[in-house]
């Protein structure tokens, strides 16, 4: 009995000692965010760290950062850096509208703070969720040399990865918790490139050692070919264009679509832009906001998340740029290699001028005196008002087609999630289906449905390497904005290791 008894007063002791381990954590002094303006809770279900990281001492090149902590199990949970795409889109919103710990509600009145309620489908219950502002120039990141706005997806790799090595020095004890990289858009080349960076520094020994695990991408760019011929053969297949129509672009381009040569083809695609014009092209299923007017028109029962509905309560113009992290340049015009035009460009070359949402809600909270002091974010007086995605950058597309970094980090055996909302026109579904299949891999789970509350929340197909694709059905280009529950449920699945 008396050695059962001194047994477990050891182990006693081992758990406390663990416990106090964390508990004393390392993070860097003034980090932790004590209140968020506008949340009026009794307290967060996690703790809350937020602060910038200096990736170029010389040119005063800052990252800004924002930690949720699991509230599960912070101690053994995964930890997962969360990247918005643009490029030059702030990664908050995915922590706004996405899957951050709060619901977002209008303050109701211009430059009244927002109302934050806790969202049930927060990534935060079952991960710790760092949200990067990135690169430098991109929402509350910043550089006191201006030359580093002329930047590319290798800069921005790199940069990301200089951060991640400086972060886990601040917050050492996250070391040991497996570590993914995620992110949706044009952060399917963000992913890739800075997985491949970290996988990189591994193998050349680079402390801290990152316990990298694998990587999830959403709707995102991934190859100029795959990409640019996929929206064709996803408007025939949604029916928004007749077989007619289809039949006559598909024999004129020869399903090259993205780069049609011949004035037959471009005849052919002119039928099928004017067949689909008008629509939203982030979720096909949801209005397309531009005005005043169109909200006595907007059904009170859309899918579409309020902070869309709230949409035209004044006559003001609306922001430039969408919230949604897609690509609002032309249909059919895949990333290529060069300069990729600012998100400014691209609204004063669309046709309408005007993008189907806006980021009222988080400009509002964003640019409030008090929340930056309690995030610890410089105030707008010293960097600026924070945008959704930046007129700052000269960005240069230089990385080439993610294919080769995806075969690459899969045949070393980092497990990688590739998901698409099937609503979503920007970057469809079709595409993305159509490179994770000319991997080569063999199949391993065949085609099948996946269920939340047993019913049909999308498909998925599960290959050799660790690489699943999967659909969300009804949802558009940022799937936990459209399925919050859904979301959870496949991310959850996921970092388990279970299937979907």
């Amino acid at each position: 009995m008396a050695s059962a008894s001194s047994s477990f007063l050891l182990l006693l002791l081992v758990v406390v000692a663990s416990a106090s381990a964390w508990c004393s954590r390392a993070a860097p002094a003034g980090a932790q965010v004590t209140r968020v303006p506008g949340f009026g809770g009794a307290q967060l279900p996690s703790k809350h760290y937020a602060g910038y990281v200096t990736v170029d001492e010389a040119h005063g090149r800052r990252l800004f950062y924002y930690l949720v902590e699991s509230e599960r199990d912070p101690a053994k949970d995964p930890l997962v850096l969360w990247l918005n795409g643009g490029p030059g889109c702030s990664s908050f919103d995915g922590f706004v509208y996405e899957h951050g710990p709060f619901n977002f509600e209008s303050g109701g009145s211009a430059g009244s703070l927002p109302k934050l309620h806790l969202n049930p489908y927060s990534w935060s219950k079952v991960s710790s969720v760092v949200y990067l502002d990135s690169p430098a120039g991109v929402g509350l990141s910043y550089s006191k040399n201006v030359s580093d706005y002329e930047t590319g997806d290798l800069k921005t790799a790199a940069d990301s990865h200089t951060f991640l090595l400086k972060w886990f020095q601040l917050y050492p004890e996250f070391l040991n918790n497996p570590f993914y990289i995620a992110g949706e858009s044009y952060a399917g080349v963000y992913v890739p490139t800075l997985s491949h960076e970290v996988v990189k520094g591994i193998h050349e020994g680079v402390k801290p050692t990152i316990n990298f695990k694998g990587y999830m991408v959403g709707n995102g760019v991934c190859d100029t070919a795959f990409d640019g011929n996929a929206l064709v053969p996803f408007a025939h297949g949604m029916g928004l264009i007749s077989d007619d129509i289809y039949k006559e672009a598909n024999t004129a381009c020869q399903g090259n679509y993205w780069n049609g040569s011949s004035d037959k083809c471009e005849q052919a695609l002119s039928r099928v832009d004017t067949a689909i014009e008008g629509l939203n092209i982030y979720d096909i299923l949801e209005p397309c906001y531009h005005s005043k007017s169109i909200k006595q028109v907007i059904p009170q029962k859309s899918r579409a998340p309020q902070s869309f509905k709230d949409l035209g309560v004044t006559g003001k113009p609306l922001p430039v740029r969408t919230r949604m992290i897609g690509r609002a340049w032309p249909l059919r015009a895949p990333v290529k290699e060069g300069r990729v035009p600012s998100w400014q460009e691209l609204a004063v070359a669309a046709p309408s001028g005007v993008p189907c949402m806006s980021d009222e809600v988080a400009t509002a909270w964003l640019n409030n005196d008090g929340v930056r002091s309690a995030i610890h974010a410089e105030p707008v007086s010293s960097i600026g008002p924070w945008l959704i995605c930046t007129d700052k950058l000269d960005f240069r597309h230089d990385a080439g087609s993610m294919i080769i970094y995806h075969k690459n980090l899969t045949s070393q055996g980092y497990r990688a999630l590739i998901f698409s909302g099937d609503h979503d026109m920007c970057v469809p579904y079709t595409g993305t289906e159509a490179w994770t299949t000319s991997l080569g891999y063999g199949v391993v789970d065949s085609w099948r449905p996946w269920f939340t509350n047993e019913q049909v929340s999308g498909y998925t197909q599960g290959y050799e390497k660790g690489l699943t694709f999967a659909t969300i059905k009804g949802a558009g280009h940022t799937v936990p904005e459209y399925k919050p529950q859904e979301a959870l449920a496949f991310y959850s699945r996921w970092l388990a290791g279970s299937k979907l």
